[in-house]
């Protein structure tokens, strides 16, 4: 599913480790109601929102799954386990699902008695409205959906009906990394217009929009009329943009605000368990990293300078000597936090100094362009290989890139390598293995009608099993013919104050992205007596 988050998504993916979140103590006592919270967002990634927050237009929608969830809720969200086992999507706003003819029609059932906080009812017509508007819409994280004709259709005042010319079975669990799986008010984008809606976006999620300035600050105030019964817990949830993890970490110690996600700069993270002034939560990793080669340009349009960049690139390497065995090594598109993880792929074209010199001379030499999302873990991982593929006698140009123009590098088709992230909870669904491989994808390198086909029968397959053999056989013919070499399973973390709690926040959930979809409406704060 999905083009996503935009290249989003784009970049990273997972610490892993299992235990429990270092810092203080878990809560003596149940959740507590009130009080106010602000959450720091890195301005490279989930703190920018420039396009505004309408689910239709956002185009860094994957980016900013946290606005876009406390403001719309969702029909589908994922949960899990404190310890981030048992992870699954569950009906949120949806009451519940079937997946008919053997998956090529849904019916998704929405909950009795909805309304978005203008008072209009959230029914199956107004999903209805979202989803046609949605999947045509310039949103990255817009489903890719194989609609049939008139394939969005209600059947009664509850239920919407999305009819495939192919079996989804993969559907669902690609729901709440898209933007179909949040349902704006029908009224308010008609009456505002798209423009003012993005900027004080209607829906029935736990809080509503105070103000909205873009890419730097959004405040939210608690949805009274919310469904649940005694949620949020806060009064106000705040997200504020800051230029980066060392000051978003001196901002909690210095008590501006109360929790920071997305934290990947390592020394930062090691530093912050240490001193255990924080809670920090590093989740499981469900994206490894991946080196995109552009097999639609020079050099990488010949399979021998694609194995080059195998046999020159040790993963293995860098983990133990840049992260100190932090992050675990993948070869294919799939992390240990997520479904269907198998960490080597049969066939894989491993290091081998010597036949990627004998590579390089064959091609006359090899020079190659080398990019990726601003970062502390995408930097030193593109530092390392270019100094890996130097030693092969490749010769390397890096460049990192923020969120908006390493877009515009994808669109252009120009470029050549980029160190990204391929991978999300469900292969299917997120910053996917389709994100980056599949061929109708504008952030893939790889243009491949058998891959394809692949890829949209994994998708299609209802039985897990027969989905985890599809995907097994999916990575082995990415390895057979050097499409892109996988690397460090990174996920970001967390970090909380004292006396703050909450699932995704305090505890593990899996990310369905890149950054964990925080459950805003269980987050609460130890009210002062």
């Amino acid at each position: 599913m999905v083009p996503l988050l935009l290249a989003a998504l784009l970049v990273l993916a997972g610490c892993g480790g299992g235990g429990r979140a270092a810092g203080p103590a878990a809560p003596a006592g149940p959740p507590q109601r009130g009080g106010e919270l602000t959450v720091l967002e890195s301005a490279s990634f989930a703190g920018g929102w420039p396009t505004g927050l309408d689910p239709a237009t956002n185009t860094t929608g994957g980016a900013n799954i946290s606005q876009m969830s406390a403001i719309y809720g969702g029909l589908f969200r994922l949960e899990a386990a404190d310890d981030g086992s048992d992870a699954k999507v569950v009906p949120h706003q949806a009451e519940g699902y079937e997946l008919l003819d053997g998956g090529r029609t849904v019916r998704i059932t929405i909950r009795d008695g909805l309304r978005f906080t203008d008072g209009t009812p959230f029914d199956a017509e107004a999903v209805a409205f979202n989803f046609r508007r949605d999947v045509d819409s310039p949103c990255t994280c817009s489903p890719t959906w194989p609609l049939a004709e008139n394939g969005i259709t209600t059947d009664g005042p509850r239920t919407v009906v999305l009819t495939f010319t192919r079996p989804f079975a993969a559907v669902i669990n690609a729901f709440p990394a898209s933007n179909v799986n949040w349902i704006a008010s029908p009224t308010a984008v008609q009456q505002m217009g798209e423009e003012q809606f993005a900027l004080k976006p209607v829906g029935a999620g736990p809080f509503t929009v105070v103000s909205n300035q873009l890419s730097s600050k959004l405040e939210l105030a608690r949805n009274p009329d919310y469904f649940k019964e005694g949620r949020p817990y806060l009064d106000r949830l705040t997200f504020q943009s800051i230029g980066g993890d060392q000051p978003a970490y001196q901002a909690l110690l210095a008590g501006q605000a109360q929790a920071y996600e997305g934290l990947n700069t390592t020394p930062l993270l090691e530093q912050a368990q240490e001193a255990g002034r924080l809670t920090v939560t590093a989740q499981p990793a469900t994206s490894p990293y991946v080196v995109q080669l552009n097999t639609q340009r020079a050099p990488f349009d010949d399979q021998r300078a694609r194995e080059a960049v195998y046999r020159a690139t040790d993963f293995g390497a860098i983990a133990q000597g840049v992260f100190r065995g932090r992050y675990p090594v993948s070869q294919s598109f799939t992390g240990p936090g997520g479904l269907f993880h198998h960490e080597t792929v049969e066939g894989y074209p491993a290091f081998d100094l010597e036949r990627a010199k004998q590579l390089v001379a064959e091609l006359g030499g090899l020079t190659v362009r080398l990019g990726t999302l601003r970062g502390y873990v995408a930097e030193q991982v593109m530092t390392a290989l270019q100094t890996q593929w130097q030693q092969a006698g490749i010769q390397v140009q890096i460049e990192t890139y923020e969120l908006s123009t390493l877009v515009q590098q994808f669109n252009s088709g120009e470029w050549q390598s980029m160190l990204q992230t391929a991978g999300a909870w469900d292969p299917a669904g997120g910053v996917g293995v389709g994100f980056r491989f599949s061929s109708d994808s504008p952030f893939t390198g790889v243009h491949d009608p058998e891959l394809d086909t692949m890829l949209d029968t994994a998708e299609s397959t209802v039985d897990p099993a027969e989905r985890e053999r599809l995907y097994v056989d999916a990575g082995r013919y990415i390895a057979d013919h050097a499409y892109a070499p996988f690397g460090l399973a990174f996920a970001p973390a967390n970090l909380a104050t004292e006396g703050v709690y909450g699932p995704g926040l305090t505890t593990k959930i899996p990310p369905i992205v890149v950054n964990t979809g925080v459950l805003w409406d269980e987050v609460w704060r130890v009210q002062q007596q």
